[in-house]
């Protein structure tokens, strides 16, 4: 990534009513599964700053979180506040366990999002949606945003819709192109029945589109127009940048420019792929983003992927950006939602220097690479992973494809491997691949217990420059074993200021 500076260096504070103001000048990322969750985003938010939960399997996150005995009641205050009282008591009903489920036994399962998901899956969706946000946004008067990735298109309108009745200021998407999401959100905002085109593979023109029709209105019944949030397009390129706002239906109200270096998933390559000698993808001069270009469209852009301290900030702002986005920073703050015991051991290894970080073709279901942090006794560790059982009972990565009778069905390249052949999947495909969904809910601290005593194993992910969290620790308060999401934010900007 590049960031070219503008022509005068400038350090815009524009007023902008869509932002309450001057657009923030830091955007705490969404990370998921459960990492920004409602606690770290109302942190960020509560020092003016954008603060952004996860929205990716909220629904799984927020069963789990109820089973667990939902320590401090939080949940429950929000269900509490739902819009539809009968959705929360059935929610409630089934879920909740005072004192918590016991040691080994197994979660309730959550049912698994389909082109047609069932009535009470759709609600849960919307609830846990609206728990998290409301969360969030509660005792402060900053901005908290929602962060979905395209790739999990199933449950998106519900989610988003139960995003924005909890009156959610901004929805960031990435992950694919979302172009189709502005309109998905006014749509949404009016309380009118609608539909999201989903990728089937192996599908033909003459089939025509498969959609995801979802009803606000049978979720919440006379649901009056709702606030329209803001819409935060996460990009890679300048190509899809200009063929976003060059249309008034796909523009959104702003751009995250995200490098190959920011942890989670990252855009794959342009061009032949190339690997290192770990194994990792290389970036090319194809795959560099011209900022000031992306400013030039005129909506406010942040860069992300390695631009996490005061500098960084500086540079972007520089360069006409309205500020950054972080992510590995906040990732191992205080308040995020990672176990403890995995994010004690990261800053460990992080200040030994000692934490390998590297982007992994092959473990993400997805096809897009993923950054991993190699942590003895996670799925990093080869003995851990030759060890665990392939299962698929969450599917929140799966993809759609067309069956030989026409059918639309999932499959996935990490479920059983008799089950992905059947389904017309290669073998070649599963190669390496890692059921990110279970690993990623067990490194939120939410691992499901399988029989025998087995519990799902984590995997973990960082951002490729960890010199953020070193700094961060380094400054510790006498006393403190970590940092908060608030100290985060007043290092970043201090010295962002020109002098």
């Amino acid at each position: 990534m590049s960031i070219t500076r503008a022509p005068t260096e400038t350090f815009p504070a524009t007023r902008d009513a869509r932002w309450r103001g001057a657009p923030p000048r830091v955007i705490q990322g969404g990370m998921g599964v459960a990492v920004s969750g409602w606690p770290l985003a109302r942190a960020v938010a509560s020092v003016g700053q954008l603060g952004v939960v996860s929205g990716t399997a909220l629904d799984v996150v927020c069963a789990r979180r109820l089973q667990d005995g939902d320590t401090g009641g939080h949940v429950r205050r929000a269900l509490a506040a739902f819009p539809v009282p009968r959705v929360a008591e059935w929610i409630l009903a089934a879920y909740f366990v005072e004192g918590g489920i016991a040691p080994g036994e197994a979660y309730r399962p959550v049912p698994r999002h389909t082109v047609a998901s069932g009535e009470k899956l759709l609600e849960l969706t919307v609830a846990a949606n609206f728990v998290e946000v409301f969360l969030a946004k509660e005792g402060h008067e900053g901005l908290v945003g929602v962060n979905y990735l395209h790739k999990i298109d199933l449950p998106l309108p519900a989610a988003c819709f139960g995003a924005l009745l909890a009156g959610v200021d901004v929805v960031l998407v990435g992950a694919g192109n979302p172009a189709d999401i502005p309109a998905l959100v006014r749509g949404l905002a009016t309380g009118e029945d609608v539909r999201l085109a989903i990728k089937v593979m192996g599908s033909r023109v003459a089939d025509g589109p498969t959609e995801v029709l979802f009803r606000p209105r049978s979720v919440v019944p006379g649901v009056a127009a709702l606030p329209v949030p803001l819409v935060v397009a996460i990009i890679a390129s300048n190509d899809l940048a200009s063929g976003l706002v060059a249309d008034p239906a796909t523009r959104p109200d702003g751009f995250v420019v995200e490098g190959p270096t920011a942890g989670g998933h990252n855009a794959p390559p342009r061009g032949p792929r190339a690997l290192d000698g770990l194994g990792q993808p290389v970036y090319g001069e194809r795959d560099e983003v011209d900022i000031a270009s992306v400013v030039a469209l005129g909506l406010p852009v942040w860069v992300a992927g390695g631009q996490a301290t005061p500098s960084g900030l500086r540079a972007a702002l520089a360069s006409g950006a309205a500020g950054i986005q972080a992510g590995t920073v906040f990732a191992y703050s205080d308040e995020s939602g990672f176990a403890e015991d995995i994010k004690a051991r990261v800053r460990e290894d992080a200040l030994r220097g000692d934490l390998v970080v590297r982007a992994d073709w092959r473990v993400s279901p997805t096809g897009f690479p993923f950054r991993v942090a190699e942590l003895p006794g996670t799925l990093t560790d080869r003995e851990v992973a030759a060890a665990r059982q392939p299962v698929c009972d969450l599917g929140v990565l799966r993809s759609a494809y067309r069956r030989p009778d026409g059918e639309v069905d999932f499959r996935c390249p990490a479920e059983p491997q008799k089950a992905y052949l059947r389904k017309g999947g290669r073998e070649a495909n599963r190669e390496g691949r890692v059921c990110l969904c279970n690993a990623l809910l067990a490194g939120a601290g939410l691992a499901q217990r399988r029989p025998k005593g087995a519990v799902e194993p984590a995997l973990v992910t960082a951002g490729g420059d960890l010199a953020p969290v070193v700094t961060m620790l380094g400054q510790r308060r006498a006393g403190a074993t970590g940092y908060t999401a608030a100290e985060v934010v007043a290092h970043l900007l201090t010295g962002a200021e020109p002098e």
